[in-house]
C-alpha cells in the first residue's frame, strides 16, 4: 500500500508527463523550480490531534521568543537615559539631538537587545535637514518603541 505522499508524487509526475505531451513540448532540463522552498502547509484537521498540538506548541514557542526580544520598561528607561546623556549640542528649541558618533557610543552601551536599532541605515532614515548631521533623540526613541 502506498503512502499519501507517494500517491501525490505519482499523481504530479503523471500530470507533468501528460501536460507536456499535450502541450507538445518536452520536459525542461532546468530543475531550478525544484529548489523553491515550500511556504504553505495546510492547517491540521480536527481529527489530527497530534498535529494540532504541535502547531499550538510551535506557535507558543515562537511568541515566547519574540516576547524575549522586546525591550522591557527598565531597558527603555536605560536607553532614554543613555540617549539623554550623550546628546549633541546645540538643541533645536526644546528638542535634544544626537550625532552619529554619540549614536554609536549609545549603541555599544545599550545592550544586545538594542543593537539592532543602532545602524547607519536607521540613523540615515531619521536624518532630516539638520545642519550638524544629527537626529532627534525623541524621534529615535519613538522609532525604537514602535519597532521593538
Amino acid at each position: 500500500k502506498k503512502s499519501e505522499q507517494e500517491l501525490k508524487d505519482e499523481e504530479m509526475e503523471l500530470f507533468t508527463k501528460y501536460y507536456m505531451e499535450w502541450k507538445g513540448g518536452k520536459k525542461s532540463d532546468n530543475m531550478s523550480y525544484a529548489n523553491i522552498p515550500r511556504f504553505y502547509y495546510r492547517l491540521p484537521a480536527e481529527d489530527e490531534v497530534l498535529l494540532q498540538k504541535l502547531r499550538e506548541e510551535s506557535r507558543a514557542v515562537f511568541l515566547q521568543r519574540k516576547s524575549r526580544e522586546l525591550l522591557d520598561n527598565e531597558e527603555l528607561q536605560n536607553l532614554w537615559f543613555l540617549l539623554d546623556k550623550h546628546q549633541t549640542l546645540p538643541m533645536i528649541g526644546e528638542e535634544a539631538m544626537i550625532n552619529y558618533e554619540n549614536f554609536l557610543k549609545v549603541g555599544e552601551k545599550a545592550g544586545p537587545k538594542c543593537k539592532q536599532f543602532f545602524t547607519a541605515k536607521i540613523f540615515a532614515k531619521l536624518l532630516h535637514n539638520d545642519p550638524y548631521g544629527r537626529i532627534s533623540i525623541m524621534q529615535f526613541f519613538n522609532y525604537v518603541m514602535r519597532k521593538g
